[in-house]
Formats: structure tokens, C-alpha cells, sequence
């Protein structure tokens, strides 16, 4: 057991959870909703620390992450657990673990052991994926700090709703994150995560003040989130709030888990969000697990030109130099080395 970070004393010898948005109230021998932070005899626990249930190399452009170090490959990792509880997880089966009252399961596996793991396997990040890497925040800090002493950059796939001061103690050693942005009414939002749409934006807001790169993803389900108000709801907020060059990836749902009543998303569905974004201001929309031919590419913002072919996960083409349009100097924003 690890003592956990960012929580106090309440009444008697329960404790509040001061980690995600939930803020739980945890009674003694209880769980917070995420499933992995223990009250012990008044003291908050994580049980998974140095537990990890996936480990995988993948490539960058798979968080999806297209503007850091395109063409990379990332080590990514997760424990099991979640705070969000989305009708359409594609990863139930790890991160809603603990809701089986099973215990935390994985494979022992110390921050040090991940970061000679990237480095043996080539590759130039850590991405903290699959599940919430809020929810195992000790473990990705630790990890994060070292991978940044070993020149690797650091990466959170996330649902968006850490709390402001373990964000601030986060932000030296986090270079990049995906935040899912799912919907654009709280009504839908509560319904398919049971979050709140106001902790998700404040906590978008939040990444970008720590200087953080950012990159927005909407799985985009018909009947839900699909209809106009929202989607340009989105793409306004990112362009606005955000900024025009913040990446936004619109992906294609396919029934899975809890929401098996909802159909496919037509490819025009997802070029509508497209042209939402552009009408928005927005730099850079991708669409993702449809066949889209342009839908991968990134262009120029200033002359138009091809700068990033993709071709799946994989980059095939990069005309880039420093970072900038090799045919009329604009600099695409993002990291890269």
C-alpha cells in the first residue's frame, strides 16, 4: 500500500478525496468512486501503485496525439480504475475493475523498470493511457519525474476532471494530454459519464494555463452528441477558450459495453463536425476510425501545404523542418524535436 496524495481529514476518521472533481467523502475500510483510493483506519490509500494492467508500445498518432513528435512511439501504461462510469468504454473490462469488488490486479512494475523499458523499446515518450491516469496519479507522478530525468516526455489520455493543485504539482513533468471532451450538454454528459460538462471545460482550461499541449478528441455517437448545437458547441470552446491551433480529433463510435442501442457514426457525420471546426477558426480537425483520405493529414496553416501524411497510425511523409512548413516558414504548432 502507498499513501495517497491530496486529501484531509474529515469527521470521525473519514477523508475527502481532494484528486478529481468527485471530491468523495471516503468512510473508513471504503473506496472513492474510482475504486483504488482506501480509507485505512482514517488514512487514504492507493492500492495501485506500481500495479500496471497494461503495457504497451504504440505510436504517438494512437493517443491520439498528432502535433508531439509525429511518427514516435510511446510506452503506455495504466492501472485498473476509473472515477467516470461511460456507458461506451471501449476498456470496461480494466477500468471499471474494481466495481467487481475484485482486487487491484497487474503486474508489479516500478516507475524506474517502466521508464528502462521505454528507453530499451526506442521510444521518446510515456503515455499514461487507457483507463485515468488521474486516478493513479502517485504512480504516473513518480514515473513522470524520472522519464523527464531520462529526456522522455510525459502524455495524459484523460477524461479531463483533476483538480487544480495536483494538476499544478503534475505540470513540470507533463508535456502533452488528450482530453475527451464527449458532449456539449450536461444532461448527456451526466448521463454517459455521470460527470459533469463544467469540471470537464474548467479542467481544459486548467491544461492550457500550465502551459501544457493539448489536444481535444469528441467520439462522436449518433443520438447523442451528434446533432449541431453541440458539435459547434465544441468546436466554438476550443477555439475561443482553447485556442485556433488546439488540435481536435472527431472519431467515429461503434457499439460497445452499456450503448449497444446506438448505430454507427456515418463518415458525413464526422465531416460535418469537420466543417464546424473550420467555421469555428479551428487550424486543425482530424476524423479517426472511419475511411477518411484527408481526415488524418495535417496541413499548413499558411499556404495549405501537406506537411504530415498519415496513413492509419502511421506517419508515411513529414515535410517539416524545426517544426516549421519547409515551403513558406509557418510554424505548426505543437512539440516537436
Amino acid at each position: 500500500m502507498h499513501e495517497a496524495r491530496f486529501w484531509k481529514k474529515g469527521e470521525g476518521q473519514a477523508v475527502r478525496c481532494g484528486l478529481c472533481r468527485f471530491q468523495c467523502t471516503i468512510p473508513v475500510g471504503r473506496q472513492g468512486r474510482c475504486g483504488v483510493r482506501e480509507n485505512r483506519d482514517g488514512t487514504l490509500y492507493t492500492t495501485v501503485y506500481g500495479r500496471s494492467i497494461s503495457e504497451q508500445v504504440d505510436p504517438i498518432e494512437k493517443k491520439p496525439l498528432y502535433h508531439v513528435n509525429p511518427g514516435s512511439l510511446s510506452f503506455s501504461i495504466a492501472t485498473v480504475g476509473c472515477n467516470f462510469r461511460c456507458l461506451h468504454c471501449q476498456n470496461h473490462q480494466i477500468s471499471q475493475w474494481p466495481l467487481s469488488g475484485r482486487p487491484p490486479a497487474g503486474e508489479i512494475l516500478s516507475p524506474a523498470e517502466i521508464v528502462r523499458r521505454a528507453r530499451q523499446a526506442g521510444c521518446d515518450s510515456i503515455a499514461y493511457t487507457y483507463t485515468e491516469p488521474t486516478i493513479y496519479f502517485e504512480y504516473a507522478h513518480d514515473t513522470a519525474v524520472l522519464a523527464r530525468r531520462a529526456g522522455l516526455r510525459n502524455l495524459f489520455i484523460s477524461n479531463g476532471y483533476i483538480m487544480p493543485e495536483p494538476l499544478a504539482a503534475l505540470a513540470p513533468y507533463l508535456d502533452a494530454a488528450n482530453i475527451d471532451l464527449k458532449a456539449f450538454r450536461d444532461d448527456v454528459y451526466r448521463k454517459l459519464t455521470g460527470a459533469s460538462l463544467d469540471g470537464v471545460l474548467e479542467t481544459l482550461k486548467d491544461y492550457r494555463r500550465h502551459g501544457i499541449w493539448v489536444e481535444v478528441t469528441t467520439l462522436v455517437i449518433p443520438g447523442r452528441n451528434d446533432d449541431d448545437d453541440q458539435l459547434r458547441g465544441i468546436a466554438r470552446f476550443i477555439a475561443c477558450e482553447l485556442g485556433c491551433e488546439v488540435p481536435w480529433h472527431v472519431t467515429a463510435f461503434y457499439p460497445t459495453y452499456k450503448l449497444l442501442d446506438a448505430p454507427p457514426t456515418p463518415a458525413d457525420t464526422l465531416r460535418r463536425a469537420r466543417d464546424f471546426g473550420r467555421e469555428a477558426g479551428l487550424l486543425h480537425v482530424y476524423t479517426g476510425n472511419v475511411h477518411d483520405p484527408e481526415g488524418g493529414h495535417t496541413f499548413c496553416s499558411g499556404c495549405g501545404e501537406r506537411l504530415i501524411e498519415r496513413r492509419g497510425f502511421h506517419v508515411v511523409a513529414m515535410r517539416l523542418e524545426g517544426g516549421c512548413c519547409r515551403q513558406c516558414g509557418t510554424r505548426l504548432a505543437g512539440l516537436f524535436t
